[in-house]
């Protein structure tokens, strides 16, 4: 990635869901020297709490602005996420993609943040996906990243124009771990952000979904302590 840092700050648009991933992938951005346009989107999601912690991650980075999109995924289900499924409590599966998978979802939230980004002249979006510690979902991988990229470009006026898209994905290699040394180094507060699927009735973290396992492991690899509260 190219440092900007020392450049007149220029706009990008982050995919802020309010999980860590996208809050290191924000602060880095930022770290570089762009203005961070937070996108934020409200699907309808079992998991409501991470918009809770999008709108505080956005304020304490200072994003530019940030805006939270209504968008019911729950029209169409498909997802333990989304529709009236039991969210897995049995561990993290390499072998089969997890019913936590949202259909396109990755697909879909980028578009959007590509029309925003287009909307205010922003060439570069950023997105906190990794392809190591990740639960299994098609739409992490490097190759889709690649693909989508060179699809923004083909599908916009700006692209038709020549101005190129940029999907930086800082996290792309790094393992949970590395993300949370990342956010160490970066001096965030690690308990803003949310990952748990499936939050409990008393506002803690369940401990056992795909995320909090990914997320917990991270942490304990890292010897670092992780203020999310956990249930089990």
């Amino acid at each position: 990635m190219t440092d900007i840092s020392s450049e007149t700050p220029r706009d990008a648009v982050v995919l802020l869901s309010g999980g860590l991933d996208s809050m290191v992938s924000a602060a880095i951005a930022l770290e570089q020297g762009y203005r961070v346009n937070a996108l934020t989107i409200d699907y309808n999601q079992r998991h409501r709490r991470e918009l809770d912690a999008a709108r505080e991650i956005a304020r304490t980075l200072g994003a530019a602005r940030h805006v939270v999109l209504p968008l019911d995924l729950r029209q169409f289900g498909g997802s333990a996420l989304t529709d009236d499924i039991d969210v897995p409590k049995d561990g993290v599966s390499a072998d089969d993609i997890p019913v936590t998978y949202v259909p396109a979802r990755n697909l879909v939230f980028l578009s959007l943040t590509l029309a925003w980004a287009e909307a205010i002249g922003a060439q570069d979006i950023f997105i906190g996906v990794n392809a190591l510690d990740y639960s299994g979902y098609p739409d992490c991988r490097p190759e889709f990243i690649s693909a989508f990229e060179n699809v923004a470009t083909l599908a916009t006026k700006a692209g038709d124009g020549g101005k190129a898209f940029h999907i930086r994905a800082p996290l792309q290699f790094m393992s949970k771990a590395d993300i949370a040394r990342e956010a160490a180094r970066l001096g965030l507060e690690t308990g803003m952000s949310w990952s748990c699927y499936d939050p409990q009735p008393d506002g803690k973290a369940c401990g056992l979904c795909d995320s909090c396992r990914l997320r917990k492991g991270g942490f304990e690899e890292a010897g670092l302590t992780d203020a999310t509260p956990y249930a089990a």
